[in-house]
């Protein structure tokens, strides 16, 4: 399903006027916004359905200090939300002229006066406007007063708990990338551009396509079972090395290195999505670059193993 992105309130055309809308970050797109959205369609089944977030997120405002913590950025979170039915993204900047909005403001002239929202979908605990001053209560005051219907949806849980971003990031960073996935609905993906290394893959056998990780979230650093997704739909099966590659020396910023089982090409230049199925081990230093390569072959081989299980390709 395609979707439309906005990047602003203003002047919007009617095509993306009078719909339900969703509100919060929705960092990850995970199964409690899916529940969200299913509840929002619920409500107007008649409408568009829509969702409001921003974009950088608020937390890269006002704490840019802060180490990277996003799990989707704008064209994975987009590419998520359509595939949950979502036609609209307003995707407003966040800066610090924005953050200074009043709560009143927001409610009546960005979501009433720009939007033109027929209802409105967010948790309990979302906040908004300068300060945080608006809550659920708030919104509920002023849609009413506006017209506009308000459904507050509370959180979805599992027998482990409360389904949040929070608890995906800390799944993650502990390695368990399973556990992230069951949570998410599909396994997480660091979307990037393939960027030229220093191409010392190639010289022990096993060629590299390298990405930033950027914005995106350090998961543990170590060895993952992995599907790459090509710019061309194809997905294939590989192995990746999140890290900063201690043996090589390679330096203090950690990065994504994919091998590509079974493929020939240049992908240098080329969006790329990474998604991760397995924790195969930790980082380590090796003696040389001799265990390095024998252990390699042995993850490889241990991620093939993996893949045709969970992550099985079409013929």
């Amino acid at each position: 399903m395609s979707i439309a992105l906005h990047r602003d309130w203003r002047g919007l055309p009617d095509t993306a006027r009078g719909a339900v809308v969703a509100l919060g970050n929705f960092d990850g797109v995970h199964t409690g916004h899916a529940h969200l959205l299913r509840i929002a369609h619920g409500a107007r089944p008649d409408a568009a359905l829509a969702v409001l977030t921003f974009e950088p997120h608020p937390r890269e405002v006002f704490r840019p200090d802060d180490p990277p913590f996003r799990l989707t950025l704008s064209a994975e979170r987009a590419a998520a939300l359509a595939a949950l039915g979502v036609a609209h993204v307003y995707e407003l900047a966040f800066d610090d002229a924005f953050s200074r909005m009043s709560a009143d403001a927001f409610v009546t002239d960005v979501l009433h006066a720009g939007l033109g929202a027929r209802h409105l979908v967010c948790g309990p605990d979302y906040a908004f406007g300068h300060r945080r001053g608006g809550n659920a209560t708030f919104l509920a005051e002023r849609a009413a007063a506006l017209g506009i219907g308000l459904t507050v949806v509370p959180p979805l849980s599992d027998a482990g708990g409360q389904i949040s971003s929070s608890g995906i990031r800390r799944a993650l960073q502990d390695g368990y990338p399973e556990r992230a996935a069951a949570h998410l609905g599909r396994p997480w993906a660091i979307r990037g551009v393939v960027a030229h290394g220093d191409k010392r893959g190639r010289t022990i056998g096993f060629p590299t396509a390298n990405i930033a990780l950027g914005r995106h979230i350090e998961p543990a650093r170590g060895v993952y079972a992995v599907t790459v997704t090509l710019p061309d739909g194809r997905v294939v099966h590989g192995a990746a090395n999140i890290g900063r590659r201690p043996t090589v020396n390679a330096g203090p910023e950690s990065r994504l290195e994919v091998n590509l089982f079974d493929f020939t090409g240049d992908l240098y230049g080329q969006e790329l999505s990474v998604a991760l199925h397995a924790f195969l081990r930790p980082e380590q230093k090796f003696s040389g670059l001799d265990e390095l390569k024998a252990r390699i072959a042995a993850d490889c081989q241990e991620a093939r193993r993996i893949l045709d299980r969970v992550a099985p390709l079409s013929a």
